[in-house]
This record gives structure tokens, sequence and C-alpha cells, in this order.
């Protein structure tokens, strides 16, 4: 790249990977994006960490990573989130990160993913003000 990184939007970088993928973790990485997008569409994409898809609203909802076997979608407060489909199926042991990972051929459901997200929002947004109250 002739710019570094940073002065591009992080939507470009996003789409930048997905397209240098060029399999299915980029198409899997696509789907969950517009997921994200269909449940927030207020939904903010930044690039931290020298490379990682985030999602925010009020703070991190969750990131998008990729990695050879999987794409791992770790919600930054999962374990205060209701997961009554079973989704989270990573992190399990960390007391504040739930995270998802998807194998090659593997569904998500939207649905249910997409009241993850709204969930993930309410609690950012629901933290927010109660630090503006105090």
């Amino acid at each position: 790249m002739s710019q570094p990184e940073t002065d591009k939007p992080a939507s470009e970088l996003i789409d930048a990977r997905i397209n240098e993928l060029g399999d299915w973790r980029g198409e899997t990485l696509a789907r969950l994006r517009v997921l994200i997008h269909e449940a927030d569409p207020e939904v903010v994409e930044e690039w931290k960490w020298r490379g990682v898809p985030v999602w925010s609203h009020d703070g991190i909802l969750c990131t998008g990573e990729t990695y050879k076997q999987v794409v791992k979608m770790t919600f930054a407060k999962g374990a205060a989130l209701e997961d009554p489909a079973g989704l989270f199926n990573a992190s399990l042991e960390g007391n504040t990160r739930r995270a998802i990972d998807l194998r090659e051929g593997e569904r998500i459901d939207a649905e249910a993913l997409k009241a993850l997200i709204r969930a993930a929002v309410a609690l950012n947004t629901t933290s927010k003000k109660k630090g503006r109250s105090k």
C-alpha cells in the first residue's frame, strides 16, 4: 500500500480484507458485516490492533477476526449478554468477552445474531447513560 492503513476509512480497509481473503472466510466476514449493519444501522466500523475489523456503538460491540480455521466474532461484553440461541461457542471461560467461532461451511442463525448485536448495543448505551449520570 502506498498510504499507511490509518489514512483510509475503516470501511475501505474491511472491504480490502474481505477481498484479500478471497475464500469462505471473506464470505463469512462479509455476511457477518451485513447482519451487524442490519441489526444496528448506526454501527461504526473501525480498524484496530493492526488489522482487526471492529464494530462499535457507544463502545465496542464486537470484532471480526479471521484465522486459518475460523472466523471469530468476539463480543467485548459478551459475558453480560443473554444468549438464548447458544451462539457463543468460544472464550466461554472469561469474565467479560464471549466469542462465536465459525468454521468453513457453518451457517449462523441470522435472527439470533442480530438479537445479540441489539443486546450489545443496548448494554453499551445503558452503560454510557449510567456513566453520565454519576
